[in-house]
């Protein structure tokens, strides 16, 4: 039988993506109730400016005071799509205190401060719940979390953030330079005025930092997560990776280490063959590639970002939040029990692609290749072109390195050593080389 008395919902922020939520809440209230078994009732709506006319929700809803909201003590969840760090920590674990459970979908809170989050959630008998966090609508966080509980996943693998890819996807397809590809994701919505945390990828950090703690059962914090973004490549860096017969990608990639003991989490552009299933994502979709003991290789695609897609995240959470609420259970909380440490990045294992501006006289190969010799990085392939213009330039040629795979601490100690010889101009780019 349903239960007549609703559940009450509290959604703090009524921009994109609550007002996506409130929208289905309201048009799918029939649905909702039927798969929660109980309705379900928008109780109040917390924002920060009140004028602004929102289509379909009742003015009366509208407050400024989103701490007066959670504090009602009849609220049963809150719906928290505000972002940013404060408010929305202070908001949350008062939520918890006055009897909420509370439906995020806040990546940078969540990779900062996830812990103690799960702890106050825990200290009070409440769920937190973030499928909305990582990759949108993809359902994601739920299969690692529940779906894989049991196995042991090695390596998470993934585009996880829809700006940055739809940029590189560009100068792919099209030729264009970085910049000219922002520009056309600026206008058609992709890229916020101050795209930074996007293609600097602090963005992509924040859900490699959560997935890393989710996988592995341990916590990651995003302050461990290697970092680097896009701003750097260059249409030159695409038509490499093309003659490879590969692709550019930011990824976000959260490995095991081969003895068990540690993990590691980055973020950083890479060339992956065209053969790889996150080769073909394209434009402003999302992937992520998970490599379990058990299950083997998983992908999980869909679009990353927007209100609807968004919305289908936070839903998901709300129909097994209200549905624990009546149960009077909790779902899984954080799973955080192995304590492995995080290596920094000159630990990871991992190939480069190196170019260099060379002089172009005799003898200049054999110095590079002495010079990855002494750091103990072993060449794959080698090519070397003179340019059009070497009698203008003093007479220089492009030299393009691929490595084996090697320490990365070693890969960068290379390319310290290789800045110094006399022979060589300048790095014109390093990439690393993944997914084979």
């Amino acid at each position: 039988m349903m239960r007549t008395r609703p559940l009450k919902v509290a959604l703090l922020g009524c921009g994109v993506v609550g007002s996506e939520v409130a929208r289905i809440m309201t048009t799918h209230a029939d649905d909702l109730a039927a798969r929660i078994g109980a309705p379900v009732e928008l109780a109040g709506v917390a924002v920060r400016r009140p004028s602004k006319v929102r289509e379909g929700i009742d003015p009366a809803l509208i407050t400024t005071d989103a701490t007066a909201l959670v504090k009602r003590g009849d609220i049963d969840v809150v719906i928290e799509v505000i972002g940013g760090i404060e408010p929305a920590r202070g908001l949350i674990t008062t939520a918890f205190e006055h009897g909420a459970s509370v439906v995020s979908a806040n990546k940078a809170l969540l990779a900062e401060d996830g812990p103690a989050l799960h702890a106050a959630a825990e200290k009070h008998g409440r769920d937190l719940y973030y499928e909305a966090a990582v990759a949108g609508a993809i359902p994601l966080v739920r299969p690692l979390r529940e779906s894989l509980a049991g196995d042991k996943v090695n390596r998470v693998l993934g585009i996880v953030n829809g700006t940055t890819n739809f940029i590189l996807d560009k100068m792919d397809t099209s030729g264009a330079g970085y910049s000219e590809a922002l520009d056309e994701a600026t206008a058609l919505g992709y890229a916020e005025a101050d795209p930074t945390a996007d293609v600097e990828g602090f963005d992509a950090a924040a859900k490699a930092a959560i997935l890393a703690g989710i996988a592995f059962h341990t916590r990651v914090g995003i302050g461990e997560v290697y970092r680097e973004g896009i701003t750097e490549v260059t249409a030159a860096d695409i038509a490499s990776a093309r003659r490879m017969g590969c692709t550019v990608k930011l990824l976000a990639i959260c490995e095991r280490a081969a003895d068990g003991r540690s993990v590691t989490a980055r973020v950083h552009p890479a060339m992956i063959p065209l053969s790889h299933p996150l080769a073909s994502v394209r434009e402003a979709y999302n992937a992520v590639f998970v490599e379990a003991e058990a299950a083997g290789q998983l992908m999980f695609y869909g679009p990353g970002a927007g209100g609807s897609p968004t919305a289908s995240a936070v839903l998901g959470d709300l129909v097994a939040v209200c549905r624990n609420k009546l149960g009077e259970t909790t779902g899984p909380g954080e799973s955080a029990y192995t304590r492995l440490p995080v290596s920094p990045m000159g630990d990871v294992v991992t190939r480069y692609h190196i170019s260099l501006d060379v002089a172009d006289k005799p003898g200049v190969l054999a110095q590079v290749a002495t010079v990855f010799a002494e750091q103990g990085v072993s060449i794959d392939t080698v090519r070397q072109q003179s340019r059009p213009d070497s009698q203008e330039t003093g007479g220089e040629a492009s030299l393009v390195v691929v490595t084996h795979r090697a320490l990365d601490a070693a890969l960068s100690g290379t390319v310290e050593a290789l800045r110094k010889l006399d022979t060589v101009r300048g790095v014109a780019s390093i990439m690393r080389v993944e997914g084979e």
